[in-house]
């Protein structure tokens, strides 16, 4: 396994907290610690965005704001995830982690899925060439011909990562046999673990397994874990 100093482990933590009882002096707290380990990001709900964009910014961080759209179930019409979209953007979000159609994924509906992704790219990418978005393929309900399709279609869609998990579906987040299979068929597009990760061990294994990014509400005990 991959050694890595706290420093540049933290680098790639995405800090998230998406629980619904989320409340302001969490996501406080959040954006605090961000800065303090040297998050990559904080990903938290449409609701806390502005708030945590606005903390960011008066600390004056380079820690980016995240955020999620269709979330969880990415079941929603397309031209509702560009309306959440534009409305992160203008909030402050650096980065999107939107929700594939999974059903119309699984019912073979390709081009539905590619063109839903491909509307949001554009507003991402519109926005500016340094924002980025993250497809989610919650890859726990997904065969391997379907996780394979998904990682195709995301990338002819314009999207600059695929990740594997809202983190909140019962069948479970981030394997290492997913992750493998993501970044071998990411098709220049970076792969973002999310899911699960709640240990140092874990962490390692998933960027050993090609993962460029990771997800977890356990940032601080893994970076503390490292010895940081």
């Amino acid at each position: 396994m991959t050694e890595m100093n706290p420093a540049d482990l933290a680098a790639k933590i995405d800090s998230t907290l998406l629980r619904p009882e989320a409340t302001a002096n969490q996501i406080d707290g959040l954006c605090d610690e961000a800065v303090q380990f040297g998050f990559w990001g904080v990903c938290v709900s449409l609701f806390w965005l502005g708030r945590a964009a606005k903390r960011l910014d008066d600390i004056g961080s380079k820690v980016k704001t995240i955020t999620v759209v269709a979330f969880p179930s990415g079941a929603i019409p397309t031209a509702m995830k560009v309306y959440q979209t534009r409305w992160a953007l203008d909030q402050g979000a650096d980065e999107i982690d939107m929700v594939a159609n999974i059903g119309a994924l699984r019912g073979g509906e390709n081009s539905l899925v590619q063109d839903d992704i491909a509307a949001v790219a554009e507003v991402v990418h519109q926005s500016s060439s340094k924002k980025i978005l993250k497809v989610i393929l919650e890859t726990a309900v997904l065969s391997k011909e379907e996780k394979i399709l998904a990682c195709r279609l995301a990338a002819k869609a314009g999207a600059d990562f695929v990740k594997t998990s809202t983190g909140t579906h019962p069948s479970g987040g981030a394997t290492l046999e997913d992750v493998t299979l993501l970044a071998k068929h990411a098709a220049g597009m970076k792969v973002k673990a999310a899911g699960g990760i709640k240990d140092k061990t874990t962490a390692l294994v998933m960027i050993d397994a090609g993962a460029d990014r990771l997800g977890t509400s356990s940032g601080r005990a893994i970076i503390e874990e490292l010895g940081m």
